[in-house]
């Protein structure tokens, strides 16, 4: 039994919050540079195409699965072994912000 830890406390939890939505905003404005010259602005066209704009999501999926699953093999490997329990969390959370970010990326 010596080898279980206490829950996260308030404040280590609420950092984690804090630095999961900076890792995701930079995340964001970053894929979105990357990806901006991807994809049609102006959906309404007669000759647009779906192969353009799947470029373009196939692009950024990607690229945050990416870059999430580096952040959590880093954050797993230097995070002291008490708060190790949140990055699975953060880890399942930022697997579905991938999809909700589409939302403000073709907005």
């Amino acid at each position: 039994m010596a080898d279980v830890s206490p829950k996260s406390s308030k404040e280590s939890l609420f950092i984690g919050l804090l630095l999961f939505v900076a890792f995701e905003t930079v995340a964001f404005y970053g894929l979105q540079y990357l990806t901006s010259g991807l994809g049609e602005s102006n959906q309404m066209q007669p000759e647009n195409t779906i192969v353009s704009n799947w470029l373009k999501t196939m692009v950024f999926f990607v690229s945050h699965l990416a870059l999430v699953i580096a952040a959590m093999l880093v954050l797993s490997n230097r995070l002291p072994r008490h708060y190790r329990g949140q990055v699975m969390g953060w880890f399942y959370l930022a697997l579905l912000m991938s999809f909700v970010l589409l939302v403000p990326l073709f907005g």
